[in-house]
């Protein structure tokens, strides 16, 4: 076993990110991490990097010799928002909390095979695995639910697209906007969504109920179209360099629409806006390379 990790530091992805925006959490964050582990008896092993940009994961392994993760997010109530997400999907589909401190923002999950997502299977593959995946998550959120709705959340975003257009995205943004307004003059089913659902989330599992599991969610309410948006442009480097990658992405629209009997109209705009809207976003943060192939590709939708 590896020697135990005392005062754990953030990895270099979640401190870029969270600098700005949450410098003295993540100043506190190696205490924190400290302090729950001593309340819950827990022995850290290492911190899982790259990570993610919004939260810092350890492994670490309980009292009994139990193993597990710690997933410590910024105090903005996300966690408690993923934690009555999990504990709603019980295990169904998602990976189970075990152990919770809204006052940390701390959750304690089970562990998942981390380094092994289905982007480690053939692309096609991968994609029957997610639907598999992702139809269990679609559930009825529950009286009193406290989760947005994808109208609620979008329309946040709609003003900042709005207020970025410039002479060069304006086109795409105003495709974007009509695709958002008459989506929400139609609004779809209420079901409890993942919110981020891609094959890098979908991670391999030990457990016997499944061997694929999704983590991370940005749980909202609303239609199957929104989640399955975001797994349309998967493995976008690569489709980016593939002869036809205008046909290939709209064959995968029409497939996956099929493969959970949706309208593939909706799907298509709901795409269309999902990538415009993640292109300004990375406009903004200077990454202009990864802002132009979203750009591109919904040029093909």
């Amino acid at each position: 076993m590896a020697a135990p990790v005392h005062h754990p530091k953030p990895p270099p992805r979640l401190a870029r990110a969270q600098e700005a925006a949450a410098g003295g959490w993540l100043a506190g964050l190696p205490a924190l991490v400290d302090d729950v582990c001593a309340r819950w008896k827990l022995t850290a092993e290492r911190v899982v990097e790259p990570g993610g940009s919004s939260s810092m994961t350890v492994l670490v392994t309980a009292a009994d010799g139990g193993r597990a993760a710690l997933k410590i997010s910024p105090p903005d109530g996300s966690a408690a928002a993923e934690e009555a997400a999990l504990r709603r999907w019980n295990g169904l589909g998602a990976v189970r909390v075990l152990r919770s401190a809204p006052d940390a923002g701390a959750l304690l999950l089970e562990r998942l095979r981390g380094e092994t997502s289905l982007r480690s299977l053939p692309d096609a593959k991968a994609m029957l695995e997610a639907v598999s995946v992702v139809r269990r998550l679609w559930v009825d959120p529950g009286e009193g639910h406290p989760f947005p709705t994808v109208g609620e959340r979008t329309a946040a975003r709609a003003a900042l697209m709005r207020a970025a257009a410039d002479d060069e995205t304006g086109p795409l943004v105003d495709q974007a906007l009509r695709h958002h307004g008459e989506l929400m003059a139609a609004p779809g089913e209420r079901l409890l969504l993942h919110g981020d659902f891609r094959q890098g989330i979908v991670l391999a599992s030990d457990a016997e109920r499944s061997p694929w599991l999704a983590v991370g969610p940005e749980p909202l309410v609303g239609e199957r179209a929104y989640d399955l948006a975001r797994l349309v442009r998967d493995r976008l480097h690569d489709l980016v360099a593939s002869p036809g990658a205008a046909a290939i992405t709209r064959r995968r629209v029409t497939r996956l629409a099929e493969s959970v009997d949706l309208d593939p109209d909706r799907l298509r705009a709901w795409s269309h806006f999902r990538a415009v809207e993640s292109a300004l976003r990375n406009l903004d943060q200077g990454r202009t390379a990864d802002a132009e192939m979203l750009l591109e590709f919904a040029t093909w939708l």
